[in-house]
């Protein structure tokens, strides 16, 4: 048996290197091969072509490796269109994936794609052209696949990588301690910190035993972010954040994956939502989901505050935050629990297991 692969990216050669690893378990005499970093080629794959020629970052960066692109992504075609491999499995990045799966399925060759992009959400017209492209989604979140069976695509649920390696916290005694989050990316470090800290002064006067930690992810702002702080009481950490959550009782989080985090631990959160005004313009008219949040959107409620725009100012995030700190959650945190029992599969096994099945159809 014979499985192509594509992963560009460092995250997809993580998860992508889980999949491979419960593939050979299950079937020691399999052969993957294709485009891929270093942890799937530790894991048993064969490296076609190495991931380092083309994860790259930034707009510039992108344009200057777009011929580059273009030709592996015709030799990766060209290749897997003579070898005719049992199934082509494409990792995340979708600009790139879905041109070969949409290619190689034309050719009568079985397409998977690995994580839905986030088409339920914004750009929903994308899945026409993900209809041509893969034969089956796997999808970190069951709503996912109610969406797209909607549009009679196939697609399963295999559960999310994280709620694997996080879990609720059990007997959390209270400190009065409440964690900002303000994000990974400078622009929206430099958007919402000055609101977060603005509501810490507000709960520091109506509170004087609050405590206040940030977690950064690096140190790339540390100068900038010391200057905002000044004499406000916080205490700044750098990439300890899961160390953090599980002592907090209350974050103050940008909107992503930290807020499911968060909901697995079982950490209460207000989340912050923000950008500059004509992204929010651009957004606001092409995003689809009623929700900004995980959480939220997981169980399609407001379950968790969320201040977006003009909203998410220190006045209102304060307001929420102390309203969440009076009160004992309990009913949150059930609702957290839950939804980590929901995610909690054991994703690469289940792909895996999906995969096989698929191919023997």
């Amino acid at each position: 048996m014979r499985i192509a692969i594509s992963a560009t990216e460092a995250s997809g050669d993580l998860i992508g290197s889980k999949l491979v690893e419960s593939l050979r378990k299950q079937n020691s005499n399999i052969i993957i091969e294709g485009l891929v970093g270093d942890k799937m080629f530790a894991a048993g794959c064969i490296q076609n072509w190495d991931q380092r020629q083309v994860n790259v970052m930034g707009f510039s960066e992108i344009l200057k490796k777009l011929p580059f692109l273009f030709i592996l992504r015709k030799r990766i075609i060209a290749y897997f269109s003579s070898q005719k491999p049992d199934v082509f499995i494409g990792i995340d990045a979708p600009d790139f994936n879905f041109v070969i799966e949409r290619k190689l399925k034309s050719k009568g060759i079985k397409t998977i794609h690995f994580i839905s992009p986030s088409v339920w959400a914004w750009r929903q017209s994308r899945v026409k052209k993900i209809k041509q492209s893969t034969d089956l989604i796997l999808c970190l979140f069951p709503f996912e696949v109610d969406f797209y069976q909607a549009y009679n695509q196939r697609a399963l649920f295999i559960g999310h990588p994280l709620a694997q390696s996080l879990h609720p916290r059990r007997s959390h005694i209270k400190t009065k301690n409440i964690l900002l989050m303000p994000g990974s990316r400078q622009s929206e470090i430099k958007r919402l910190l000055p609101e977060m800290l603005l509501a810490v002064e507000i709960m520091s006067l109506q509170d004087r035993m609050l405590t206040f930690n940030l977690v950064l992810v690096n140190d790339e702002l540390l100068d900038w972010v010391t200057i905002q702080v000044g004499n406000i009481p916080v205490e700044i950490s750098f990439d300890d954040a899961h160390t953090r959550m599980l002592r907090a009782d209350l974050a103050l989080v940008a909107s992503g994956t930290a807020a499911l985090e968060l909901t697995l631990i079982g950490v209460p959160m207000v989340v912050i939502y923000k950008l500059s005004r004509f992204s929010y313009f651009i957004a606001s008219r092409l995003v689809k989901s009623k929700y900004i949040s995980l959480p939220n959107i997981i169980v399609n409620k407001n379950l968790v505050p969320e201040l977006i725009q003009n909203s998410a100012n220190g006045d209102n995030i304060a307001k929420h935050a102390m309203i969440i700190m009076s009160r004992d959650n309990k009913a949150l945190i059930q609702e957290f629990n839950a939804i980590h029992q929901q995610l909690d599969l054991d994703a690469s096994d289940e792909s895996a297991r999906i995969i096989y099945e698929f191919i023997n159809e």
